[in-house]
Protein backbone atom coordinates (compact mmCIF):
# COMPACT_ATOMS: atom_id res chain seq x y z
CA UNK A 1 0.00 0.00 0.00
CA UNK A 2 1.21 3.52 -0.77
CA UNK A 3 0.98 6.86 1.00
CA UNK A 4 0.26 5.35 4.41
CA UNK A 5 0.84 7.68 7.31
CA UNK A 6 2.64 6.07 10.26
CA UNK A 7 2.60 7.41 13.77
CA UNK A 8 4.56 6.72 16.91
CA UNK A 9 3.67 4.91 19.48
CA UNK A 10 -31.11 8.60 41.48
CA UNK A 11 -33.80 7.44 42.76
CA UNK A 12 -36.25 9.07 40.40
CA UNK A 13 -39.21 8.56 38.17
CA UNK A 14 -38.25 6.12 35.47
CA UNK A 15 -36.37 3.75 37.75
CA UNK A 16 -37.02 0.19 36.65
CA UNK A 17 -39.66 1.57 34.33
CA UNK A 18 -39.14 -0.91 31.55
CA UNK A 19 -42.70 -2.15 31.16
CA UNK A 20 -43.71 1.13 29.56
CA UNK A 21 -46.05 1.72 26.70
CA UNK A 22 -44.82 1.21 23.17
CA UNK A 23 -42.91 4.22 21.76
CA UNK A 24 -44.89 6.98 20.15
CA UNK A 25 -43.91 10.10 18.27
CA UNK A 26 -43.58 13.21 20.37
CA UNK A 27 -42.34 16.75 19.87
CA UNK A 28 -38.97 17.54 21.43
CA UNK A 29 -37.71 20.88 22.65
CA UNK A 30 -34.52 21.83 20.88
CA UNK A 31 -31.69 24.31 20.72
CA UNK A 32 -31.15 26.31 17.54
CA UNK A 33 -28.74 25.51 14.72
CA UNK A 34 -25.28 24.77 16.08
CA UNK A 35 -22.21 26.23 14.36
CA UNK A 36 -19.05 24.47 13.22
CA UNK A 37 -16.08 26.15 14.96
CA UNK A 38 -13.27 23.70 14.27
CA UNK A 39 -12.41 20.88 11.88
CA UNK A 40 -9.38 18.57 11.85
CA UNK A 41 -8.72 15.23 10.23
CA UNK A 42 -6.70 12.07 10.81
CA UNK A 43 -6.18 10.24 7.49
CA UNK A 44 -7.96 6.90 7.23
CA UNK A 45 -4.76 5.01 6.40
CA UNK A 46 -2.91 5.91 9.60
CA UNK A 47 -1.03 3.07 11.30
CA UNK A 48 0.70 2.42 14.61
CA UNK A 49 4.43 2.29 13.88
CA UNK A 50 6.16 -1.05 14.49
CA UNK A 51 2.95 -2.72 15.63
CA UNK A 52 1.86 -6.25 14.79
CA UNK A 53 0.36 -7.07 11.39
CA UNK A 54 -3.42 -6.84 11.32
CA UNK A 55 -6.41 -7.58 9.12
CA UNK A 56 -5.46 -11.12 8.08
CA UNK A 57 -8.93 -12.39 8.95
CA UNK A 58 -10.60 -10.04 6.46
CA UNK A 59 -9.83 -12.43 3.62
CA UNK A 60 -7.87 -10.02 1.43
CA UNK A 61 -11.03 -8.50 -0.02
CA UNK A 62 -10.59 -4.84 -1.08
CA UNK A 63 -12.91 -2.26 0.46
CA UNK A 64 -13.03 1.37 -0.67
CA UNK A 65 -9.71 0.90 -2.47
CA UNK A 66 -7.96 -0.55 0.59
CA UNK A 67 -6.75 -4.16 0.50
CA UNK A 68 -5.98 -6.02 3.75
CA UNK A 69 -4.01 -7.41 5.47
CA UNK A 70 -1.86 -4.58 6.82
CA UNK A 71 1.79 -4.59 7.87
CA UNK A 72 0.86 -2.60 10.99
CA UNK A 73 -2.31 -2.00 12.95
CA UNK A 74 -4.56 0.85 11.81
CA UNK A 75 -5.41 3.73 14.13
CA UNK A 76 -9.17 3.68 13.68
CA UNK A 77 -12.60 2.95 15.08
CA UNK A 78 -12.70 5.75 17.66
CA UNK A 79 -15.58 4.85 19.95
CA UNK A 80 -14.93 6.77 23.17
CA UNK A 81 -13.10 9.93 24.20
CA UNK A 82 -11.65 11.47 27.37
CA UNK A 83 -10.46 15.10 27.66
CA UNK A 84 -6.96 15.47 29.09
CA UNK A 85 -7.09 19.23 29.70
CA UNK A 86 -3.96 20.05 27.69
CA UNK A 87 -5.42 19.96 24.19
CA UNK A 88 -4.97 16.20 23.89
CA UNK A 89 -7.57 13.47 24.19
CA UNK A 90 -7.52 9.77 25.01
CA UNK A 91 -9.58 7.82 22.48
CA UNK A 92 -10.27 4.11 22.28
CA UNK A 93 -10.30 1.94 19.20
CA UNK A 94 -13.19 -0.53 19.29
CA UNK A 95 -12.97 -4.24 18.49
CA UNK A 96 -11.35 -3.59 15.12
CA UNK A 97 -13.09 -4.86 12.02
CA UNK A 98 -16.66 -5.31 13.15
CA UNK A 99 -17.04 -8.64 14.92
CA UNK A 100 -15.42 -11.28 17.09
CA UNK A 101 -14.55 -13.58 14.18
CA UNK A 102 -12.51 -11.11 12.13
CA UNK A 103 -10.75 -9.05 14.81
CA UNK A 104 -8.44 -11.51 16.57
CA UNK A 105 -5.35 -9.67 15.27
CA UNK A 106 -6.59 -6.21 16.22
CA UNK A 107 -5.07 -5.12 19.57
CA UNK A 108 -7.35 -3.12 21.85
CA UNK A 109 -5.72 0.22 22.51
CA UNK A 110 -6.10 3.69 24.01
CA UNK A 111 -4.55 6.31 21.72
CA UNK A 112 -3.51 9.79 22.77
CA UNK A 113 -4.30 12.31 20.04
CA UNK A 114 -3.83 16.04 19.50
CA UNK A 115 -6.19 17.81 17.08
CA UNK A 116 -4.72 21.05 15.70
CA UNK A 117 -7.69 23.00 14.40
CA UNK A 118 -5.51 25.78 12.99
CA UNK A 119 -3.67 23.29 10.79
CA UNK A 120 -6.72 21.02 10.42
CA UNK A 121 -4.60 18.01 11.34
CA UNK A 122 -4.64 15.38 14.08
CA UNK A 123 -1.45 13.90 15.51
CA UNK A 124 -1.27 10.60 17.36
CA UNK A 125 1.21 11.36 20.13
CA UNK A 126 1.10 8.16 22.18
CA UNK A 127 -0.97 5.25 23.34
CA UNK A 128 -1.15 2.06 25.39
CA UNK A 129 -2.29 -1.48 24.67
CA UNK A 130 -4.92 -3.08 26.90
CA UNK A 131 -3.73 -6.26 28.61
CA UNK A 132 -4.68 -8.83 31.26
CA UNK A 133 -1.30 -9.90 32.69
CA UNK A 134 -2.78 -11.08 36.00
CA UNK A 135 -5.35 -13.42 34.50
CA UNK A 136 -8.56 -11.73 35.61
CA UNK A 137 -10.36 -12.94 32.47
CA UNK A 138 -11.38 -16.50 33.30
CA UNK A 139 -12.00 -17.72 29.75
CA UNK A 140 -9.32 -18.29 27.07
CA UNK A 141 -7.94 -15.18 25.39
CA UNK A 142 -6.84 -14.97 21.77
CA UNK A 143 -3.21 -14.21 22.54
CA UNK A 144 -1.02 -16.20 24.92
CA UNK A 145 0.72 -13.02 26.07
CA UNK A 146 -2.70 -11.82 27.31
CA UNK A 147 -2.72 -8.70 25.17
CA UNK A 148 -6.41 -8.08 24.56
CA UNK A 149 -7.85 -8.13 21.05
CA UNK A 150 -11.11 -7.47 19.28
CA UNK A 151 -11.93 -11.16 19.55
CA UNK A 152 -11.87 -10.85 23.35
CA UNK A 153 -13.88 -7.66 23.92
CA UNK A 154 -15.65 -5.00 21.89
CA UNK A 155 -14.85 -1.79 23.76
CA UNK A 156 -17.11 1.16 22.92
CA UNK A 157 -17.07 3.68 25.79
CA UNK A 158 -14.61 5.05 28.33
CA UNK A 159 -14.31 7.14 31.49
CA UNK A 160 -11.22 8.06 33.48
CA UNK A 161 -11.81 8.41 37.24
CA UNK A 162 -10.04 10.45 39.90
CA UNK A 163 -7.27 7.93 40.56
CA UNK A 164 -6.28 7.95 36.89
CA UNK A 165 -7.65 4.50 36.12
CA UNK A 166 -9.99 3.83 33.23
CA UNK A 167 -13.43 2.24 33.16
CA UNK A 168 -14.40 0.91 29.75
CA UNK A 169 -17.75 -0.35 28.51
CA UNK A 170 -17.80 -3.55 26.43
CA UNK A 171 -20.43 -5.01 24.12
CA UNK A 172 -19.56 -8.72 24.20
CA UNK A 173 -20.71 -9.21 27.79
CA UNK A 174 -21.78 -6.60 28.19
CA UNK A 175 -19.06 -5.96 30.78
CA UNK A 176 -17.49 -3.08 32.64
CA UNK A 177 -13.70 -3.33 32.43
CA UNK A 178 -11.34 -1.57 34.85
CA UNK A 179 -7.79 -0.76 33.71
CA UNK A 180 -4.85 1.01 35.32
CA UNK A 181 -2.96 3.88 33.69
CA UNK A 182 -0.75 1.42 31.83
CA UNK A 183 -3.72 -0.44 30.36
CA UNK A 184 -3.55 -3.47 32.67
CA UNK A 185 -6.85 -5.02 33.72
CA UNK A 186 -7.35 -4.52 37.46
CA UNK A 187 -10.17 -6.96 38.19
CA UNK A 188 -12.46 -9.50 36.61
CA UNK A 189 -14.90 -8.17 34.00
CA UNK A 190 -18.12 -7.05 35.70
CA UNK A 191 -21.25 -8.39 33.94
CA UNK A 192 -24.57 -6.55 33.75
CA UNK A 193 -27.08 -8.61 35.77
CA UNK A 194 -29.82 -10.14 33.67
CA UNK A 195 -28.36 -9.07 30.32
CA UNK A 196 -26.22 -11.20 28.01
CA UNK A 197 -24.99 -10.67 24.47
CA UNK A 198 -24.47 -13.60 22.05
CA UNK A 199 -20.71 -13.43 22.69
CA UNK A 200 -21.16 -13.84 26.45
CA UNK A 201 -19.68 -17.21 27.49
CA UNK A 202 -22.60 -17.80 29.89
CA UNK A 203 -24.97 -18.23 26.95
CA UNK A 204 -28.74 -17.61 26.81
CA UNK A 205 -28.44 -14.17 25.17
CA UNK A 206 -31.24 -11.62 25.42
CA UNK A 207 -29.43 -8.76 23.68
CA UNK A 208 -28.38 -8.61 20.03
CA UNK A 209 -24.73 -8.63 19.03
CA UNK A 210 -22.92 -5.25 19.11
CA UNK A 211 -25.66 -3.74 21.28
CA UNK A 212 -23.91 -3.56 24.65
CA UNK A 213 -22.39 -0.56 26.46
CA UNK A 214 -22.09 2.02 23.70
CA UNK A 215 -22.21 4.90 26.18
CA UNK A 216 -20.56 5.28 29.59
CA UNK A 217 -21.08 8.40 31.69
CA UNK A 218 -19.58 9.43 35.02
CA UNK A 219 -21.40 11.44 37.69
CA UNK A 220 -19.86 14.83 38.57
CA UNK A 221 -18.76 13.59 42.00
CA UNK A 222 -17.08 10.55 40.44
CA UNK A 223 -19.07 8.10 42.55
CA UNK A 224 -21.27 6.54 39.86
CA UNK A 225 -21.09 5.33 36.31
CA UNK A 226 -24.04 5.08 33.94
CA UNK A 227 -23.84 2.49 31.17
CA UNK A 228 -26.21 2.97 28.23
CA UNK A 229 -26.95 -0.08 26.12
CA UNK A 230 -27.10 0.42 22.36
CA UNK A 231 -29.80 -2.20 21.91
CA UNK A 232 -33.11 -3.19 23.45
CA UNK A 233 -33.14 -6.13 25.84
CA UNK A 234 -35.56 -8.88 24.79
CA UNK A 235 -38.98 -8.25 26.32
CA UNK A 236 -38.52 -4.48 26.63
CA UNK A 237 -40.53 -2.11 24.39
CA UNK A 238 -39.08 -1.51 20.94
CA UNK A 239 -36.42 1.18 21.01
CA UNK A 240 -36.26 1.35 24.82
CA UNK A 241 -32.65 1.34 25.99
CA UNK A 242 -31.57 0.63 29.55
CA UNK A 243 -29.39 3.23 31.28
CA UNK A 244 -27.82 1.37 34.22
CA UNK A 245 -26.39 3.01 37.35
CA UNK A 246 -23.19 1.55 38.85
CA UNK A 247 -21.73 2.42 42.28
CA UNK A 248 -17.94 2.67 42.02
CA UNK A 249 -17.26 2.40 45.76
CA UNK A 250 -19.40 -0.72 46.18
CA UNK A 251 -18.34 -2.11 42.79
CA UNK A 252 -21.89 -3.11 41.96
CA UNK A 253 -24.98 -1.98 40.11
CA UNK A 254 -27.43 -0.05 42.24
CA UNK A 255 -30.55 -1.48 40.59
CA UNK A 256 -31.56 1.94 39.26
CA UNK A 257 -32.36 1.69 35.58
CA UNK A 258 -33.54 4.62 33.47
CA UNK A 259 -35.11 4.32 30.04
CA UNK A 260 -33.77 6.17 27.01
CA UNK A 261 -36.33 5.91 24.20
CA UNK A 262 -35.01 6.07 20.64
CA UNK A 263 -36.86 8.34 18.22
CA UNK A 264 -37.03 5.35 15.88
CA UNK A 265 -36.51 1.75 17.05
CA UNK A 266 -34.16 1.31 14.07
CA UNK A 267 -31.85 4.06 15.37
CA UNK A 268 -28.80 3.44 17.54
CA UNK A 269 -26.85 5.46 20.06
CA UNK A 270 -23.19 6.34 19.61
CA UNK A 271 -22.12 7.76 22.96
CA UNK A 272 -23.43 9.07 26.29
CA UNK A 273 -21.73 11.45 28.73
CA UNK A 274 -22.97 13.33 31.79
CA UNK A 275 -23.77 17.05 31.91
CA UNK A 276 -24.65 17.07 35.62
CA UNK A 277 -26.27 14.74 38.16
CA UNK A 278 -29.44 14.36 36.08
CA UNK A 279 -28.70 15.23 32.45
CA UNK A 280 -26.69 13.44 29.80
CA UNK A 281 -25.64 14.09 26.21
CA UNK A 282 -26.48 11.16 23.94
CA UNK A 283 -25.57 10.74 20.28
CA UNK A 284 -28.53 9.17 18.50
CA UNK A 285 -28.16 8.18 14.86
CA UNK A 286 -29.67 6.26 12.00
CA UNK A 287 -27.70 3.62 10.10
CA UNK A 288 -27.23 5.68 6.94
CA UNK A 289 -24.09 7.24 5.55
CA UNK A 290 -23.49 9.78 2.83
CA UNK A 291 -26.67 10.43 0.86
CA UNK A 292 -28.69 8.05 3.06
CA UNK A 293 -27.69 9.73 6.35
CA UNK A 294 -30.67 11.63 7.76
CA UNK A 295 -30.75 11.43 11.57
CA UNK A 296 -27.51 12.25 13.40
CA UNK A 297 -28.28 14.25 16.54
CA UNK A 298 -26.89 15.08 19.96
CA UNK A 299 -29.69 14.92 22.50
CA UNK A 300 -29.91 16.05 26.10
CA UNK A 301 -31.55 13.26 28.11
CA UNK A 302 -32.87 14.03 31.60
CA UNK A 303 -33.41 11.13 33.99
CA UNK A 304 -35.85 13.12 36.17
CA UNK A 305 -38.64 12.25 33.71
CA UNK A 306 -40.67 15.42 34.17
CA UNK A 307 -43.24 14.13 31.69
CA UNK A 308 -43.96 11.18 33.99
CA UNK A 309 -44.04 8.77 31.05
CA UNK A 310 -41.35 6.41 32.35
CA UNK A 311 -38.75 7.69 29.86
CA UNK A 312 -35.93 10.17 30.03
CA UNK A 313 -36.91 13.61 28.73
CA UNK A 314 -35.18 14.55 25.47
CA UNK A 315 -33.98 17.88 24.07
CA UNK A 316 -32.06 18.15 20.79
CA UNK A 317 -28.97 20.31 21.31
CA UNK A 318 -27.37 19.81 17.87
CA UNK A 319 -28.34 18.35 14.51
CA UNK A 320 -25.07 17.06 13.05
CA UNK A 321 -26.62 17.02 9.58
CA UNK A 322 -27.34 20.76 9.76
CA UNK A 323 -24.44 22.72 11.22
CA UNK A 324 -23.89 26.33 10.22
CA UNK A 325 -20.46 26.87 8.65
CA UNK A 326 -20.23 30.60 7.92
CA UNK A 327 -16.42 30.52 7.77
CA UNK A 328 -16.33 27.44 5.52
CA UNK A 329 -14.13 25.48 7.90
CA UNK A 330 -15.40 22.14 6.62
CA UNK A 331 -15.86 22.94 2.94
CA UNK A 332 -17.31 25.57 0.63
CA UNK A 333 -20.96 25.31 1.68
CA UNK A 334 -22.66 27.41 4.35
CA UNK A 335 -24.06 24.24 5.93
CA UNK A 336 -21.77 21.45 7.12
CA UNK A 337 -22.98 17.88 7.53
CA UNK A 338 -21.46 14.97 9.44
CA UNK A 339 -22.88 12.14 7.29
CA UNK A 340 -21.08 9.18 8.84
CA UNK A 341 -22.71 5.87 9.63
CA UNK A 342 -21.23 5.74 13.13
CA UNK A 343 -20.57 8.88 15.20
CA UNK A 344 -19.40 7.63 18.57
CA UNK A 345 -17.56 10.37 20.47
CA UNK A 346 -18.81 13.51 22.19
CA UNK A 347 -16.99 15.58 24.82
CA UNK A 348 -17.81 18.85 26.59
CA UNK A 349 -15.14 21.49 25.88
CA UNK A 350 -16.90 24.44 27.51
CA UNK A 351 -20.46 25.26 28.46
CA UNK A 352 -21.47 25.93 24.84
CA UNK A 353 -18.88 23.97 22.88
CA UNK A 354 -18.74 20.24 22.15
CA UNK A 355 -16.14 18.08 20.48
CA UNK A 356 -17.45 15.32 18.20
CA UNK A 357 -15.58 12.52 16.40
CA UNK A 358 -16.76 9.82 14.00
CA UNK A 359 -15.89 6.13 14.07
CA UNK A 360 -14.58 5.50 10.55
CA UNK A 361 -14.86 1.67 10.65
CA UNK A 362 -11.70 1.49 8.54
CA UNK A 363 -11.71 0.51 5.77
CA UNK A 364 -15.43 -0.08 5.38
CA UNK A 365 -17.29 3.23 5.86
CA UNK A 366 -17.44 5.84 3.09
CA UNK A 367 -19.89 8.48 4.28
CA UNK A 368 -17.87 11.51 3.23
CA UNK A 369 -16.81 10.43 -0.27
CA UNK A 370 -18.30 7.32 -1.97
CA UNK A 371 -15.64 4.75 -2.76
CA UNK A 372 -13.07 6.24 -0.39
CA UNK A 373 -12.50 5.15 3.22
CA UNK A 374 -13.64 7.70 5.77
CA UNK A 375 -11.04 9.66 7.67
CA UNK A 376 -11.41 10.32 11.38
CA UNK A 377 -12.83 13.83 11.57
CA UNK A 378 -12.57 15.84 14.79
CA UNK A 379 -14.99 18.75 14.90
CA UNK A 380 -15.97 21.37 17.46
CA UNK A 381 -19.45 22.86 17.47
CA UNK A 382 -20.87 25.92 19.21
CA UNK A 383 -24.35 25.51 20.65
CA UNK A 384 -26.96 28.27 20.61
CA UNK A 385 -27.58 27.88 24.34
CA UNK A 386 -25.53 27.14 27.42
CA UNK A 387 -25.59 23.60 28.75
CA UNK A 388 -25.41 24.83 32.36
CA UNK A 389 -23.13 21.86 32.94
CA UNK A 390 -21.71 20.96 36.31
CA UNK A 391 -18.54 23.05 36.69
CA UNK A 392 -16.51 19.94 37.42
CA UNK A 393 -16.94 18.97 33.76
CA UNK A 394 -15.68 22.32 32.46
CA UNK A 395 -12.03 22.09 33.51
Amino acid sequence: MKNLRRVGLGVGVGVLSLAIAAPSASAHDSFGQATLTGWAMLPAATFVSASDPSGALLGGTPSNGITPPFDDQPVQGFSGIVKNGDGTFDVISDNGYGNKANSGDFVLRIHKVYPDYAKKTVDVVGGINLTDPNGFVSWPLTRKDRVLTGADFDIESIQRVADGTYWIGDEFGPYLLHFDRAGRLLQAPIPLPGVRAPENPEGNPNLNSSKGFEGLAQSPDGRRLYGLLEGTVAGDPAGALRFNEFDLAKQQYTGKIYTYQLDDPNNSIGDAIAVDDDRFLVIERDNGQGATAKFKKIIMADKRDRNHDGKMDKTVVADLMNLADPHHLGGTANVFTFPFQTIEDVVILDDRTLGVVNDNNFPFSSGRTPGQPDNDEFITIRLTDNLHADKRFLH
